[in-house]
């Protein structure tokens, strides 16, 4: 149980399974210390981008991101601001994002529950979330074996990888509402801040699954012209009862995953000659390092406050919940965000260990050595 582990850091070790969060038994926890006490290595930008007005940059235009042109008509009332504003927590809001089928609403709602949140100062709130989040007809989700190659599909190369990404960042904000309505129960334990970094990353996402959603349009297509896997939100499942598996498995491997891929694809649509398209995943993949560093800050506070080592336990999640770290790595991007190297790489890992096995052997050598000289002079 967290509540009763935070306690009892200092005095034993904790096996992995207590990091499962039960209900606490009272409410007078402490919030988690300020993480700079640690002397971790965090992303720079953090505190600016804690700090930063909110992005209302929904639109892609010719000079890159900018506002929303306004509708000369609106169509009916706006049910998205009614819906919002009669939430009373920033857990009842996600919930109702979860709840959301259509995923350009769902998009809008994100951003308007953040924007509410940061204008009004809601409590956190309790709220239970759902199962699963609401999905549209299409995309068919189907297994990862099934998804069409590019060439098979009745997609453009650029299309095929936009609408791959579209699907991401739709996930990407189910997945961040998630961490804030289901551990919404223990904001005594894990503090306002968490669910702020975690609201502000869902509307993150839900900006560039607009920016995905609009490109896709302007190439004649859209959300759900092909099939898709929900292997992101299985993930998500085998973590719906520990935080600190949550904090392992989605930013720090699957959003880490992003800052490996963004490169490669803007290089990709570049040669395809979408000129366009490769600036909108730059973008994407830049503000993506924002996302693993959140998850790095949280998953290294919440470990030194059970008394856990950050990188053993990283390892052992991952091996316990079978998750798999496969590269190539984008190292710039992982450092940047203050994700190490020995955590995920089994390359440095494996060189390590021959360093340290080296040297191992060579005092040994010299242990062997010297007790041969001495039996040598104890014969003579």
């Amino acid at each position: 149980m967290l509540s009763t582990s935070l306690r009892s850091a200092s005095l034993s070790p904790l096996p992995i399974h207590s990091f499962k969060l039960n209900p606490p038994s009272c409410a007078c926890f402490s919030s988690l210390q300020p993480l700079q006490q640690h002397h971790h290595p965090l992303w720079s930008g953090l505190q600016n981008w804690r700090d930063s007005s909110l992005n209302h940059n929904r639109f892609w235009g010719r000079s890159g991101p900018e506002p929303k042109p306004p509708i000369s008509q609106p169509i009916g009332p706006n049910d998205e601001n009614s819906q919002v504003d009669s939430a009373t927590s920033l857990a009842e809001m996600g919930a109702m994002v979860l709840s959301t089928t259509d995923p350009l609403t769902k998009s809008r709602l994100s951003h308007l529950a953040y924007s509410r949140w940061r204008r009004d100062k809601l409590p956190i709130g309790v709220c239970e979330p759902p199962d699963r989040p609401a999905r549209p007809p299409k995309p068919q989700l189907v297994s990862p074996r099934e998804i069409p190659a590019p060439k098979n599909s009745d997609l453009p190369l650029n299309a095929y990888m936009l609408h791959n990404l579209a699907h991401v960042e739709l996930n990407a904000i189910d997945l961040a509402w998630d961490t804030v309505v289901r551990f919404s129960p223990y904001s005594d334990v894990l503090g306002d801040m968490f669910f702020s970094d975690f609201a502000h990353v869902a509307d993150d996402e839900s900006r560039h699954f607009a920016w995905c959603s609009q490109r896709l349009g302007e190439l004649g297509f859209s959300y759900g012209d092909m099939p898709a896997h929900n292997l992101l939100w299985r993930e998500c499942e085998k973590s719906s009862d520990d935080v600190v598996a949550r904090l392992a498995v989605i930013p720090l491997v699957q959003e880490a995953r992003g800052l490996d891929a963004g490169p490669r694809l803007v290089q990709k649509l570049i040669g395809f000659g979408d000129i366009k398209t490769s600036k909108i995943v730059a973008k994407i993949a830049e503000e993506e390092v924002a996302h693993v560093a959140v998850g790095v800050y949280w998953f290294v506070d919440v470990c030194q406050q059970m008394g856990r080592a950050p990188c053993p336990t990283f390892r052992e999640l991952l091996k316990e919940y079978n998750v798999e770290v496969k590269g190539p790595f984008n190292y710039t991007s992982r450092q940047e965000a203050g994700l190490p190297r020995d955590w995920y790489d089994p390359l440095k890992e494996s060189k390590e260990d021959k360093e340290r096995l080296s040297k191992v052997h060579d005092r040994l050598a010299h242990i062997i050595s010297m007790e041969k000289e001495n039996s040598n002079l104890n014969k003579e």
